[in-house]
């Protein structure tokens, strides 16, 4: 299991929570025709985000050294699944930085005006710029 959030383009998300829902749905039964691990699918701004994010929560999808650098560093616990769409970026973060995650993630969604969706928090919490 683990921490998740998003962040998406707020100029194709609904903005009343019962529309976001369904349209959130929709953007996670991951069906868009492009592979889930290409950021190159995104807009600008979520590309800009993830490119900042991932210096703090690099992707799973490193490669060996990078990953035993980190392991022996102790903060492989940072490696992070991310799923980049069209109007999206889904990405699942390991609880014991689920803290950390929440804070920057929105953070840079601020920074770089994109939406950001709490998906693991109890409220549901959604962050439009």
């Amino acid at each position: 299991m683990s921490y998740d959030l998003m962040v998406f383009d707020p100029a194709k998300a609904p903005v009343d929570k019962t529309s976001f829902m369904r349209w959130y749905g929709e953007q996670t039964k991951w069906s868009e025709d492009h592979s889930y691990s290409d950021i190159k699918v995104s807009s600008e701004q979520l590309q800009r985000f993830y490119e900042e994010l991932i210096l703090t929560f690099p992707s799973m999808n490193v490669d060996d050294d990078v990953f035993e650098a980190m392991e022996e560093a102790g903060t492989d616990n940072r490696l992070t699944e991310y799923s980049p769409g069209k109007e999206v970026i889904y990405a699942a973060f390991a609880w014991s930085v689920a803290e950390d995650a929440y804070i920057m993630m929105r953070e840079l969604a601020r920074k770089h005006n994109v939406g950001f969706f709490d998906v693991s928090g109890s409220d549901g919490e959604i962050i439009r710029p």
